[in-house]
């Protein structure tokens, strides 16, 4: 069986936005497990390759930012559902997370032999700006990426 990879569209991708929901349309609400992770790789997989016509590295990037995002939300929030939001303007994509809690992610050293805390790390260095904006319920955590428009 062939390894996964964000840069080529599968079955479960298209199945996922059956599902959920279009992230560009609106905000797609998914249960807070880790199961959820995958399926919102996927949802900004089929997003960015087919809707946004991304290259494969951006593609890449991107789902590889969305899934530490949610793995964050489902890690460190308590909540029951979390919210993914995909947006697209000339040069520039943004993903949002939302979450029910107001407690801040914080980006902490990390050293080589790390296996865990990476999640920020990586979003900080693989984004062009990322952020937390409070909410009166909670948070978004977001990050934006330049893309080359076709």
């Amino acid at each position: 069986m062939a390894r996964w990879s964000p840069a080529v569209e599968d079955e479960h991708a298209l199945k996922a936005v059956e599902l959920f929901g279009n992230p560009t349309e609106r905000e797609v609400r998914l249960p807070s497990r880790p199961e959820s992770a995958a399926t919102a790789r996927r949802l900004a997989q089929v997003v960015s390759l087919r809707q946004w016509k991304l290259g494969p590295k951006v593609t890449e990037d991107a789902v590889l930012l969305v899934s530490e995002l949610v793995g964050n939300a489902v890690r460190h929030t308590g909540a029951r559902v979390f919210g993914l939001r995909m947006t697209r303007r000339p040069g520039w994509i943004r993903v949002e997370v939302r979450d029910p809690s107001r407690g801040l992610p914080c980006l902490m050293p990390v050293q080589e032999t790390d296996i865990s805390g990476r999640g920020l790390f990586l979003v900080d260095k693989l984004s062009d700006r990322w952020g937390v904006d409070l909410l009166p319920r909670g948070k978004t955590t977001w990050f934006e990426m330049r893309v080359t428009d076709r």
